[in-house]
């Protein structure tokens, strides 16, 4: 087995209400498994969650603008609202498109395997472009996008539900089974890594830096990315600045702004424009949660959201 990185199991306290007691702690518990072998650059991570959510904690979290991801529930999830604003009910597996918005949940009690698709992930597991499913939430076990990926939920259901190692192999084994070589795997890394630069500043440099014309770079990050390039550096522009800030404890935005804005009335707007509240709204909205799975996967990966990840 190809292990990464255990995250110790955490009680997150709940300083807003102002106690200390078991009523009053989130219990967080995440593990991170690499990829199969072979896969290498397909997945931002493949990792286990378990948390435990007192009631009087249950309010809403959101997830940030990333990469598209499988996740497998038990129990499954409620109140889930995807970044394009529609509701989705109750599932066990679900899946999410690339996203330039937040997907909100509602804390609950969950154990959870979740599986994030890199660009090159998407090329080699997807029979579809990615463009038409961004920004939405997907039953695995009844659209036909992700058809391939059905029976592993039933796998992992008649897994013993508390044997990572068991229900790891069972994902492997799956995900081995559906892959298959890319003729534009060499493309989609060198676009990945063109995006991930912060000297990329435009579609141009973007392209220039792929080594494709601007017109195939479209094609490609529309089909594989989700996206137009130019709205994926936006979305990158954002996220270095919002992953700075939230590392570095920041105090004042200006401080951790990335230098491809032009001041900080631009990057305010483009912070609404992505995230729909302001930055300060934003900090109002970090719960305990988000926090945690910030701050455990910088620990366990060394890059703290899914839009930081490397290619292979």
């Amino acid at each position: 087995m190809r292990q990464i990185r255990y995250a110790p199991a955490m009680a997150l306290e709940d300083r807003t209400l102002g106690r200390d007691d078991a009523q009053n702690r989130i219990g967080y518990d995440q593990r991170f498994f690499a990829a199969p072998e072979g896969m290498d650059g397909c997945f931002t991570a493949i990792t286990r969650l378990t948390i435990t959510v007192p009631e009087a904690l249950r309010g809403q979290e959101h997830m940030q603008p990333e990469w598209a991801t499988l996740r497998f529930f038990d129990p499954p999830p409620t109140d889930l609202i995807a970044a394009n604003g529609s509701h989705f009910g109750s599932a066990r597996a679900v899946a999410s498109g690339p996203s330039t918005s937040p997907n909100y949940y509602r804390a609950q009690d969950v154990h959870c395997w979740g599986i994030g698709l890199l660009p090159l992930g998407w090329a080699r597991l997807m029979n579809c472009d990615a463009a038409p499913l961004a920004n939405g939430l997907f039953d695995i076990e009844s659209h036909p996008a992700f058809a391939a990926f059905a029976p592993l939920a039933q796998k992992l259901r008649d897994t013993p539900h508390h044997d990572d190692e068991a229900q790891y192999a069972v994902i492997c084994e799956h995900l081995q089974s559906l892959d298959r070589p890319d003729s534009d795997a060499s493309a989609i890394n060198a676009a990945h890594a063109a995006l991930l630069d912060p000297a990329t500043k435009n579609v141009g440099q973007f392209a220039e830096r792929s080594g494709l014309s601007t017109r195939t770079l479209g094609r490609l990050c529309n089909r594989f990315f989700g996206f137009p390039p130019a709205l994926l550096l936006r979305r990158q522009r954002l996220m270095r600045s919002l992953t700075q800030f939230i590392m570095t404890n920041g105090h004042r935005w200006s401080d951790t702004i990335d230098d491809s804005f032009v001041d900080q009335a631009h990057f305010v707007r483009e912070f609404r424009a992505f995230m729909k509240v302001s930055p300060n709204q934003y900090l109002g909205q970090i719960g305990p949660i988000l926090r945690a799975g910030i701050e455990s996967r910088a620990q366990a990966l060394g890059r703290p959201v899914q839009t930081m990840e490397p290619p292979a």
